[in-house]
């Protein structure tokens, strides 16, 4: 296969992951357009940029999925499962804010993706934007060791109505304020303040917590290698504002929360 189709295979499995909500549905369709490539059953239109075709084709597989809803029909019970409360987003307004806020196409560029005209794009995108704003509000957890960045995600989750907890710079300190307030939802940097890692602070939480965790990381090749396990959901430093709010939004969309983790007061956070 020709690099610099292979060069976008990391990024083509982030958006699948994000658009199905699971990394086994996403690699699984990022496998398939690969595959089809290879065969010649996938074609890419010779009209469009690379990276627009391969984004293109992968819809269409996706278009054409049993998990084209964002869940496999066989697995709504499954840890990925979305709460039907927070199914607010159909599956194309998904995909158009995924392909603008999460994979930096212009509106124009993602409505030739998926195939639909500038004015539904937007319309797309702004009743997207409306839903998100209605999403059940939950606590989050930060994880980060450089203070402007932590108080830049601070104030992101709160523009979205969210709590946040607590911001940690440790391993430890991020597993000691899991345990204490029990969030729903966790931010996390790769590289901490001590040198340990939130991959691994992750781990420790998710062994006493069911919750969705966004990883990020200025270098998200050294994560989506193929190998398992892998981050659901990646943002990539620096980031861009409405990437982490489109990324907190689908996280919560597709987990399906625990009923005994019960909402906390919110502390008071000092950086």
């Amino acid at each position: 296969m020709p690099k610099q189709i292979v060069r976008h295979a990391p990024y083509l499995r982030r958006y699948a992951r994000a658009l199905t909500g699971a990394q086994a549905h996403g690699d699984k369709l990022v496998e398939a357009a690969m595959e089809g490539l290879l065969t010649g059953a996938v074609k890419l239109d010779g009209g469009l940029p690379l990276r627009s075709g391969l984004y293109r084709a992968l819809h269409q597989i996706w278009r054409r999925s049993a998990d084209h809803d964002g869940v496999d029909a066989g697995d709504t019970q499954g840890a990925f499962a979305p709460d039907r409360r927070l199914q607010v987003l159909s599956p194309e307004q998904r995909a158009a804010l995924l392909l603008t806020s999460m994979e930096g196409f212009t509106p124009s560029e993602a409505a030739q993706v998926l195939e639909t005209s500038a004015d539904e794009l937007d319309a797309r995108l702004l009743a997207a934007d409306a839903a998100l704003q209605e999403q059940l509000a939950t606590d989050v957890l930060i994880i980060e060791d450089e203070p402007i960045i932590g108080l830049d995600l601070m104030r992101l989750t709160r523009e979205l109505g969210h709590r946040v907890t607590g911001v940690a710079a440790t391993r430890d300190e991020a597993v000691a304020m899991a345990r204490q307030f029990k969030p729903g939802l966790v931010l996390a940097d790769i590289r901490l303040a001590d040198g340990s890692s939130g991959m691994d602070a992750a781990a420790d939480i998710l062994k006493s917590f069911e919750i969705p965790i966004i990883f990020i990381t200025a270098f998200p090749e050294h994560l989506l290698t193929g190998e398992r396990p892998e981050p659901a959901f990646l943002i990539t430093k620096p980031f861009r504002e409405e990437t982490v709010k489109a990324l907190i939004g689908q996280a919560l969309f597709f987990h399906q929360p625990r009923a005994d983790l019960a909402p906390q007061q919110e502390p008071a956070v000092s950086l």
